[in-house]
């Protein structure tokens, strides 16, 4: 099992993160772990809801919302708005459509990003992206950032019966990699990504930054948080 015993610095940093048994394999959280995607989902929403005649939704509100899937996001926003239920067929087939115009369009890759893939690559552990975001729009995305080239496996909300934060996509992607859940490191940005781990057996470091649904993700059960993904790397 992972250990939990990550000293940490006067300002919850870890200066040193002890994770055993050794690693053999790393999962990567996409949105708000990888690249600031929050441009392109509101953009997205923003047409969506044109296209239904109801108002904006502000990009700050927006952000409490992303991390749970589409279906999640798209339902929050027409809760938001006061929306009936009724349009969230609609909602969804104009989302789907307005997404992949805007996939990348409006985001940007974190710092340390690319520095942190390269090392983990470079000692030899297999790497994985994990996200809810429909598969399709995550290859599509890695691909337009260049980052797709660092992963081995790459699965969105919809490769697995359930959702992050259940534990199946976690499991099933250690198995894809052919890794032990407890040698697996999940870096992911939210609650989300912890509670999967730990249901997992999976290790779990945060990023300081990301969506973590409005709430401090320091107060998060983790292994460890750090302020990019070149720190995380370092620490391992």
């Amino acid at each position: 099992m992972p250990s939990k015993n990550a000293e940490r610095g006067s300002a919850g940093q870890n200066p040193s993160l002890v994770l055993s048994p050794p690693l053999q394999a790393v999962i990567v959280d996409l949105d708000g772990t990888m690249v600031d995607t929050l441009g392109d989902f509101s953009a997205a929403l923003d047409r969506m809801l044109a296209d239904l005649a109801l108002p904006a939704v502000p990009a700050a509100a927006v952000v409490d919302m992303v991390g749970k899937g589409s279906e999640h996001l798209i339902r929050s926003v027409l809760a938001r708005v006061q929306a009936d239920p009724g349009l969230y067929d609609a909602a969804w087939a104009s989302y789907q459509r307005h997404y992949p115009d805007v996939n990348g369009r409006h985001s940007q890759v974190y710092p340390g990003v690319v520095e942190g893939l390269r090392t983990l690559q470079a000692r030899g552990l297999a790497l994985a992206c994990l996200t809810n975001k429909p598969t399709d729009f995550a290859r599509a995305l890695l691909q337009d950032k260049g980052l797709d080239g660092f992963f081995a496996q790459v699965f969105g909300g919809d490769a697995f019966a359930r959702k992050k934060p259940d534990p199946l996509p976690l499991l099933r992607t250690c198995e894809a990699l052919g890794s032990a859940p407890s040698r697996t490191l999940m870096l992911g940005d939210s609650s989300n990504d912890a509670q999967a781990a730990r249901a997992a057996g999976c290790p779990v470091v945060l990023v300081s930054y990301g969506y973590n649904h409005g709430q401090p993700v320091r107060a998060v059960d983790a292994d460890g948080w750090v302020d990019s993904l070149a720190e995380a790397a370092a620490l391992l």
